[in-house]
């Protein structure tokens, strides 16, 4: 009977030897599954935040002289209002208008940054030019903005806020338009037979106030031809 009980104390204390090794053993590996998943989260993470980076950074690594004042708040990836597609090559810029008279700028940011919910909407711009002629950049000129239909390809979309149902500009916002436009013609070499009218693609009313009034957008292109020289000048240090 002695024997027998010795027998079993070796026998439990083995037992519960081995259990310890077990419990240690897995311990161990639920801390590497947890680090190595942990580094893959990191990693990703971090190839997200450099594409971004490269992103602005394709924005801030350019000529700035006779550019306006660009507010940069990048619209999160999504794909309603930035899929991140690819922009092939820029042969135009197109001119909207937001269709929301007294919206500013800002709201119209937000607009496009809450689409990333899920509302089935497709839109966006690369820049957006507000009531004090604020400029707010959505998307970086890399990539396709959801505004000109056939031609999101190969255009840079603007934005335009207005502030009653005509569509009419004040002088803040046209300046701002102006300025954007000739600077952004320079930076791609485009001319301003280069610029057009979301009118001019589709046929849709917009911008209202360039449709309905031809003369102004003459005058307007006109503007902005010599905003492009005063750009290329301004560069050049003449």
């Amino acid at each position: 009977m002695i024997h027998k009980k010795k027998s079993r104390r070796r026998l439990s204390k083995a037992y519960k030897r081995r259990r310890r090794i077990v419990y240690r053993n897995r311990a161990i590996l639920v801390l590497c599954v947890t680090l190595l998943i942990g580094t893959c989260v990191w990693g990703i993470r971090r190839k997200m935040s450099g594409r971004e980076n490269q992103s602005v950074l394709a924005e801030t690594s350019i000529d700035w002289k006779g550019a306006p004042a660009i507010n940069l708040q990048l619209l999160t990836p999504n794909q309603y209002s930035r899929p991140q597609k690819k922009l092939r090559r820029v042969k135009g810029i197109v001119i909207h208008y937001t269709a929301n008279p007294g919206s500013t700028a800002q709201a119209n940011h937000n607009y496009f940054e809450g689409l990333k919910y899920g509302s089935e909407t497709y839109a966006s711009s690369h820049f957006i030019v507000g009531l004090d002629g604020e400029v707010i950049q959505n998307i970086p000129t890399t990539e396709q903005a959801y505004a000109s239909n056939t031609r999101n390809d190969d255009t840079i979309a603007i934005e335009t806020c207005h502030q009653d149902e005509s569509g009419a500009y004040n002088k803040k916002t046209y300046a701002s338009m102006v300025q954007l436009t000739g600077w952004l013609c320079v930076r791609y070499n485009l001319n301003a037979d280069d610029v057009i009218r979301h009118y001019d693609i589709t046929g849709k009313i917009c911008p209202k106030y360039f449709v309905d009034h031809e003369d102004a957008w003459k005058e307007f292109k006109a503007d902005v031809q010599d905003k492009i020289e005063e750009v290329k000048n301004e560069q050049q240090g003449g």
